[in-house]
């Protein structure tokens, strides 16, 4: 439902104000397996790994959240608070269909359009609107849309820029839809935790309350030169976050700056052998994804992680890009052979290809 706060000082451009809309599907992988298993409706659902396979939550629907579960918590954790869930392991190949599904209206909707993830996107709808007002109206509509032709719920924010878009989706789920009017930015912001913040993490939210700054409104009424000479650069964005300024637009492409396969084992490998088998299927995958995307690896890298959590990465770049399965895990095979301690239990192993570029030209047989 549509949410506004009272009139206060805010972020407005002397431009014409963006009409920014952020979009994120309610518990999405869960949502998705309620709608293929309507039996699963009102239960605890969680998705992910079994307890005894190192398993941690992808996905937790809303009635196992309300026992306090949540994604990437263990799940041997999430079952001492909910010992009812039902676990159902991820079909990513399935999340992906729904996701594709759901991207498809929302590109109908405007060619300014930015997935960020499986479950969210953001959309600038300005030029198609004569009036910012046409915005809510909108995203009601693409709401509505989604939910009839996909199933899905999904909470969206509309707003003058990226970042109040996004807090805004986030504060009334499932299924809302928050509306922060331009000049109502700073107000809208000003109650919440810091950590509604970009680049707030718990590093930067222990600093921040040593100072006495714990709301986004505490921030704010800290002076943007204390903050830069605390934090450089960073703080000055932060000053600009608080009073709800943000400039950034939608970005219509990305550019992948890597491609990498993890995995993570049910119990730690020793065995060489086995290692080398994991190594050659995550070089495989690494190799089709790169081919599927017509890109080809300048550098390759190999990360491992021990029992005690322990992480390192090596990489060797290539003398010339490569793109086949073959390059990819003899130079990965090379490094995991420097790097690897052998006979200490490896938790994870992944490969990363990295320096992307256009694959080099094959010379023609003549």
């Amino acid at each position: 439902m549509p949410t506004t706060d009272p009139p206060g000082r805010g972020a407005v451009s002397t431009d014409r104000v963006r009409s920014i809309i952020h979009l994120d599907l309610d518990a999405f992988y869960t949502a998705v397996e309620v709608l293929e298993n309507p039996e699963l409706s009102g239960k605890p659902v969680i998705v992910g790994g079994r307890p005894g396979e190192r398993g941690v939550v992808a996905s937790a629907s809303y009635a196992a959240r309300a026992f306090g579960v949540h994604s990437a918590m263990p799940m041997s954790r999430a079952l001492s608070l909910c010992p009812k869930a039902v676990i159902v392991p991820p079909r990513h190949r399935l999340y992906s269909d729904y996701s594709r599904r759901v991207m498809d209206i929302l590109r109908q909707a405007t060619p300014l359009f930015e997935q960020v993830s499986i479950d969210e996107a953001y959309l600038d709808v300005t030029e198609g609107t004569s009036r910012w007002e046409e915005a809510i109206k909108l995203a009601a509509q693409l709401q509505r849309q989604v939910l009839e032709e996909t199933g899905l719920s999904a909470s969206l924010g509309v707003a003058s820029n990226k970042l109040v878009a996004k807090v805004a989706s986030d504060r009334d789920k499932p299924g809302g839809l928050t509306i922060v009017p331009p000049g109502e930015e700073a107000r809208f912001l000003a109650p919440l935790p810091v950590r509604v913040l970009w680049g707030v993490g718990p590093v930067m939210a222990r600093k921040l309350s040593e100072m006495g700054v714990t709301s986004v409104g505490d921030l704010a009424r800290v002076s943007e030169n204390e903050l830069r000479l605390r934090f450089g650069s960073q703080g000055a964005a932060l000053a600009r976050q608080a009073k709800g300024i943000d400039r950034r637009a939608v970005v219509t492409e990305h550019t992948i700056k890597s491609v990498s396969q993890e995995r993570t084992f049910r119990r730690d490998i020793v065995d060489e052998e086995a290692l080398l088998g994991h190594l050659l299927h995550l070089s495989q995958k690494v190799a089709e994804r790169l081919k599927r995307r017509e890109l080809a690896a300048g550098t390759v890298a190999v990360k491992l992680r021990y029992a005690d959590f322990s992480t390192l990465t090596r990489q060797m770049t290539l003398s010339v890009p490569a793109d086949d399965e073959e390059t990819i895990f003899r130079t990965a095979k090379i490094l995991l052979e420097r790097s690897w301690k052998r006979g200490r239990p490896v938790r994870l192993l992944g490969v990363a290809a990295r320096r992307l570029c256009a694959p080099p030209q094959q010379l023609p047989l003549l």
